[in-house]
């Protein structure tokens, strides 16, 4: 019998805190209207201090627990996506498990930038369809405030934190992730980069006072790198599932600019009511987006059993994803 990785559960976490672009104004040479028009977003949530990426990670996965009615001490395995884990090592998902109280579980991180949900899922649902395990906790957490340089106007308008989480359980029913496609293209890595803190340039005065921990973009080309590949990828997932677009119910694309979202979904034929989009009130959120689009959609009542959601997104080294998620089946 075949088996396959159901999303038993979802939840996430946003921070109370809102910056808005008016906020923003005030604080480097900016203007609502410059952002809106470039980027689409109006506010994002920012990381309060003595919170980390752990904080938000553990109440976003408490959430998805109690939605799927699973114990964390049955749990077999938690992955966290995260570029901002709380330390370089012990892994943030090793805090997470330990605040869950899930003694059973393995736990690790995953670091595939904002593709990260979609390749930490990819793998916990092949893990489940090995029969390898039968609860995989899934969680996206990111806190990319504490790297944006607040005086780079063209970086921090961008981003925001926030945190998703899924549970998947093993079911017998073609529910879950259905079709993956995951890529990289390592030579683009100087396109978004966090140039120093790690091997390569380890911290020093300089590197610190020169900025090299934030996050360095080169947006146009970004951008059209991110069009092209999330297409693709999104075509080529939707034709391994053996879907047209008119069977989408639901199309997540990564929430990092409103103007990549606009020139993918009309790259794709697909009309906006069958777009999810939140960039505008939480901005880019990495890792995170894709699982709490999931979650918010659910609570409006867009998720329905049977239904066909395609997620896409792209990141730094260069990464992409997509994938097929058949919702229900528990």
């Amino acid at each position: 019998m075949a088996r396959y990785a159901a999303i038993a559960g979802w939840g996430s976490c946003l921070p109370q805190r809102v910056l808005t672009n008016q906020d923003l104004e005030r604080m480097v040479d900016t203007s609502d209207e410059w952002i809106r028009q470039r980027t689409g977003i109006r506010e994002r949530r920012l990381l309060e201090e003595g919170e980390a990426t752990s904080t938000l990670a553990v109440r976003a996965a408490r959430q998805a627990l109690e939605r799927a009615d699973v114990a964390a001490f049955t749990l077999d395995m938690i992955i966290v996506a995260t570029s901002t884990p709380d330390y370089a090592f012990p892994a943030t998902a090793c805090l997470v498990q330990d605040a869950l109280g899930a003694i059973n579980a393995a736990a690790f991180d995953l670091q595939a930038a904002c593709s990260g949900f979609l390749y930490a899922l990819s793998v916990g649902a092949n893990l489940i369809r090995s029969g390898a395990y039968e609860h995989v906790l899934v969680v996206a957490a990111e806190t990319l405030s504490r790297i944006t340089n607040w005086q780079d106007r063209n970086t921090c308008v961008l981003f925001g934190d926030g945190a998703g989480a899924v549970v998947l359980k093993a079911t017998s029913r073609p529910r879950g992730l259905l079709a993956c496609t995951l890529g990289a293209y390592g030579a683009g890595r100087d396109l978004i980069i966090q140039p120093a803190g790690g091997s390569a340039r380890p911290a020093t005065v300089e590197t610190v006072n020169t900025g090299q921990h934030y996050i360095h973009m080169q947006g146009n080309e970004v951008f059209r790198f991110a069009v092209r590949m999330m297409g693709q990828a999104a075509q080529q997932v939707i034709a391994q599932a053996g879907l047209t677009t008119e069977e989408v119910s639901l199309f997540i694309p990564h929430q990092a600019n409103l103007r990549i979202i606009e020139a993918l979904t009309e790259r794709l034929h697909l009309p906006r009511e069958r777009v999810w989009i939140n960039v505008d009130r939480f901005g880019n959120m990495s890792a995170a987006t894709i699982p709490v689009a999931i979650a918010e959609a659910a609570a409006a009542g867009r998720l329905h059993e049977g239904d066909r959601i395609v997620a896409v997104a792209f990141g730094a080294g260069l990464t992409w994803g997509a994938g097929v998620i058949g919702w229900g089946g528990v």
